[in-house]
């Protein structure tokens, strides 16, 4: 092959290779501590523990500080809804979702997602999504409209994520506890290691509660997990008007 056809040759692959676009300039980092990825109770449930091992540490909210009535009230639906998963029956929930704060118990796993200007969690169970939304001034709780997740805005301080949280609706009960349109949830989600977390929850709401309820949810890293699909495709179970009880319904 002659000088001239190697130019030639040139010539073309030059003008038919693709063109790339120059960045627009650096890709923006996220905020804080890095601890993005999958996370999960420290000890599973779905673990089984060998023969003999200590009972499994089961997370706990605690006991509400409820005022009275809503005290006694709370009791007696739980009784209830004990008394009758004795006799076999549950109550219908359907395929709503718990809402936050009850979503950050990890029954199922979590994950972390961190972007500029934002930390999204996303909750196995019935896909919940909550994205916190950093260095915003939160909104009047008038102006914030009710919502399983609430409005959630955050900042923070060294390895501690600082998180305010208003707007939640009125079905959306930690433990069956209600709650009024004025209630907020504070958290500080510390980082404490590169495999470990732990998120302590203060809801604030003087008209049921007699004190802020405060309790500590810790997570440990889940490597080579992914969230799996979890939707009611279609949501048979529903409830009785008249008994209250769950029942399947059949057809169309």
């Amino acid at each position: 092959m002659n000088t001239a056809k190697l130019s030639i040759a040139a010539l073309v692959a030059a003008c038919c290779a693709p063109v790339f676009a120059a960045a627009p300039g650096p890709v923006p980092k996220v905020e804080g501590v890095y601890f993005s990825g999958m996370w999960e109770d420290p000890e599973p449930p779905e673990v089984l523990r060998p023969p003999g091992a200590p009972p499994r540490k089961v997370q706990s909210m605690g006991t509400p500080p409820l005022k009275e009535p809503y005290a006694t009230q709370v009791r007696q639906r739980q009784q209830e809804q004990a008394a009758a998963t004795a006799r076999g029956e549950t109550r219908a929930n359907g395929c709503r979702p718990g809402g936050f704060p009850g979503m950050m118990m990890p029954v199922f796993p979590l994950e972390v997602i961190q972007s500029p200007g934002q930390v999204t969690i996303v909750a196995e169970a019935f896909e919940q999504a909550r994205r916190i939304y950093l260095n915003e001034k939160q909104i009047p709780v008038e102006d914030a409209e009710p919502l399983f997740r609430g409005h959630s805005v955050g900042h923070w301080e060294g390895n501690v994520l600082v998180v305010n949280t208003i707007g939640l609706k009125e079905s959306v009960r930690v433990s069956g506890v209600p709650h009024s349109p004025n209630m907020r949830v504070d958290e500080r989600i510390t980082v404490t290691s590169t495999d470990t977390w732990e998120d302590e929850i203060t809801i604030t709401d003087p008209e049921y509660l007699t004190k802020p309820w405060t309790f500590t949810i810790k997570y440990n890293r889940k490597n080579d997990y992914k969230i799996n699909e979890f939707v009611c495709e279609d949501d048979r179970i529903e409830q009785d008007p008249e008994t209250g009880k769950a029942r399947l319904r059949l057809g169309d």
